[in-house]
């Protein structure tokens, strides 16, 4: 089989046939097939190396959850080493102490966030060695968290917020996964900012009522805390305030960070829709039709034309295409330009067999 660079139909769904009239080939209309589901068993094995099947895909909540699994404990691991390390010199932490052990958590805490109010400080060289290690290793189980827990919490409520939303439409089971499989990153913004808001004001009125400051000095205190800023002139220091601290901070910073992520993929998406929206909606001219004429042969099939607009979308690179049918050609094993069982069975079984 020749190749000049992109010359076949990449997408597998595109069915051309043809009926013969005497010498006259006559197209008939090109129809769409609906891909089927993964091989049978008995035609594709897996193997031992995971190379066979694809699995079924799971709902998006179940996927996720063994990966909060694994944060947490993740979380629980370096709560626990830090609790004990900072635990052990606690002589060598100078500040304003309440109780042992909840300083201990305290500053695991805070050190974890970045918060770093300055109401307990390291004092010894074992001490700040100690802290310097436990900050940076804290970053990146606060973005463990980030990517895996949080967004975990976040999706729960997309279907409350979805319903909340419509509560006066009658919406189909179908619709209502679909409405918000298209607008998750815009459900997921908006859930992280009212839980911010929630958090923003629950510590102020902690703040207020069980810290006894100021309301202004306890909404600063909110701000300086949960964008990890922490001057250190306002912060938790009695004992009831730090056991709230050490659960307060940690969500609050997350959901922060994670409100400013969802709103960079929120503009990222729009700006995505809107170039594809273009695309879509633009003249075609006979420029274009030349550049979507892949095999050169004076006309553009679906699969080319289809291929053309997600490269105009961004969707797809050339070099995403030569990778695609680098591995059509290496499956289809007879060289005929199409692919079936016999071809897919004979391409992955092991040279001695063949």
């Amino acid at each position: 089989m020749a190749n000049n660079g992109v010359n076949q139909p990449l997408l597998y769904g595109l069915v051309d046939s043809t009926a013969n009239t005497g010498n006259i080939v006559v197209p008939k209309r090109r129809r769409f097939r609906h891909s089927r589901s993964a091989p049978e068993a008995d035609l594709v094995s897996p193997d031992n190396n995971g190379k066979g099947s694809i699995p079924r895909s799971e709902s998006t909540l179940r996927k996720v959850h063994p990966n909060l699994k694994l944060a947490a404990l993740y979380f629980a691991v370096y709560l626990a080493i830090g609790t004990i390390c900072f635990y052990f010199v606690r002589n060598e932490i100078t500040g304003m102490k309440t109780d042992g052990l909840l300083d201990a958590v305290y500053f695991t805490i805070v050190t974890m966030t970045t918060v770093g109010y300055g109401d307990l400080v390291p004092d010894s060289a074992l001490s700040k060695l100690l802290a310097c290690a436990f900050v940076f290793s804290g970053m990146g189980i606060v973005g463990m968290l980030l990517s895996k827990g949080a967004d975990y919490l976040v999706e729960k409520q997309e279907i409350l917020l979805f319903k909340t939303v419509h509560k006066h439409q009658k919406v189909d089971q179908n619709e209502m996964l679909k409405e918000i499989e298209f607008s998750k990153v815009k459900y997921k913004t908006i859930v992280t900012f009212i839980l911010m808001l929630v958090f923003i004001i629950v510590g102020t009125i902690f703040l207020v009522f069980v810290e006894g400051l100021s309301f202004v000095n306890a909404f600063y205190c909110v701000c300086s805390t949960i964008t990890t800023l922490g001057y250190g002139d306002q912060s938790f220091s009695t004992k009831a305030g730090r056991v709230f601290a050490v659960f307060w901070i940690l969500c609050s910073t997350i959901c922060l960070a994670l409100f400013y992520l969802y709103i960079a993929e929120l503009a990222t998406e729009n700006r995505q829709r809107a170039l594809a929206k273009w695309v879509l909606t633009r003249k075609m001219t006979n420029t274009d039709l030349e550049a979507a004429d892949m095999d050169d042969d004076g006309v553009v099939r679906a699969s080319e034309f289809i291929i053309y607009k997600l490269k105009e979308m961004g969707k797809i690179s050339e070099e995403d295409i030569s990778l695609v049918l680098e591995e059509f050609e290496d499956l289809d094993f007879d060289q005929s330009g199409t692919l079936s069982a016999s071809d897919i069975v004979l391409a992955q079984m092991p040279q001695a067999e063949r």
